[in-house]
């Protein structure tokens, strides 16, 4: 007579077709966010209006001048570096992250100091962010050129 109970054999889950699934998937998004970072490269530009928006009581403004000087509040900030200029805002805002910012560059400043100071500004959170602009002047008129009274 045997009183053993009966030996059970180990079971065995195979996953290589789990695997292979996972796999699949993993190439479809990498492929598929590849398609929609291209889709967010479409850029609609801003127009600048007739009258100028109401501009809120305090605000950050950051000047650029046809050098690429950078200038927080009407203060000039040391040197081009994206770290200085990160320092100078945070001195300037102290905690508050809620601030909108107006950014006036000069007409012909370089591009890469504007987006210094927008990436700058981004990292730091501060996502209410305006380009100033000015109205076209009428043809013959006595003016200034763009950026011309700005430091």
């Amino acid at each position: 007579m045997n009183l053993r109970p009966p030996r059970r054999d180990d079971v065995d889950i195979n996953v290589t077709s789990l695997i292979d699934v996972v796999l699949l998937l993993l190439i479809f998004f990498m492929v598929s966010t590849t398609f929609t970072r291209d889709a967010q490269l479409q850029v609609d530009l801003p127009k600048a209006s007739a009258e100028p928006g109401e501009v809120p009581k305090k605000v950050l403004e950051i000047i650029i001048n046809i050098n690429g000087d950078f200038f927080i509040d009407n203060k000039q900030v040391v040197n081009a570096k994206p770290e200085t200029l990160r320092r100078a805002i945070i001195q300037s805002i102290g905690d508050q992250r809620d601030l909108p910012v107006i950014l006036r560059a000069d007409a012909r400043t370089p591009y890469q100091a504007v987006v210094t100071a927008m990436d700058v500004t981004g990292q730091l959170g501060l996502s209410k962010l305006s380009l100033a602009t000015s109205q076209p002047q009428a043809p013959g008129a006595n003016s200034q050129p763009p950026g011309g009274s700005q430091p």
